[in-house]
């Protein structure tokens, strides 16, 4: 039996919402559940089918009131990321996939990791993993916690010299 595709018919745009209060009540439910960037929830608010000068002046009057605030937005972003944790690099790329300016970025990182070493986190999360490879073969168990360790982020410097002083406690 041959599949037929059925062609989707393009979706309705819908009908641009323009009340004020709306938009205002609907951004505060979204800052309810958590802290948001400005550019984030203008993106939500148009998806939501507010006009985009509504949106822009919605994010103003919120900005206005300090009830959002990049800078504050992203200290609180990498300061949850770094407690899962996650490298800068990583947090890095979130952060600007949010759409919050690289030198607040820069400074939210530099504020953040002053007491943090990453070469330290990256080595106890190696052998952590390592540890629970035990039935692998050493080289295949070392590639996966490399690959694990470069997904979440981390230097790839701090996590060749974690995995070498891993392969010398394993010899």
């Amino acid at each position: 039996m041959k599949r037929q595709f059925v062609k989707k018919q393009p979706r309705q745009s819908k009908p641009l919402v323009q009340d004020p209060a709306q938009a205002r009540a609907y951004a505060f439910l979204l800052l309810k559940y958590r802290l948001r960037s400005e550019n984030e929830l203008k993106a939500r608010l148009k998806r939501k089918g507010y006009a985009e000068e509504l949106a822009a002046q919605t994010v103003n009057f919120l900005k206005d009131r300090a009830f959002i605030d990049d800078r504050v937005f992203a200290r609180g972003w990498v300061a949850s990321r770094l407690k899962r944790p996650l490298g800068k690099r990583k947090i890095k790329l979130e952060l600007a996939q949010k759409g919050v300016a690289s030198d607040i970025v820069q400074e939210a990182l530099g504020w953040a990791t002053q007491d943090y070493s990453e070469s330290q986190t990256v080595a106890q999360l190696a052998k952590q993993r390592f540890s629970k490879l035990k039935g692998i073969e050493p080289l295949k168990a070392k590639a996966r916690v490399y690959g694990y360790l470069i997904r979440r982020g981390f230097a790839p410097e701090a996590v060749s010299e974690a995995m070498r002083s891993l392969g010398k406690e394993i010899e």
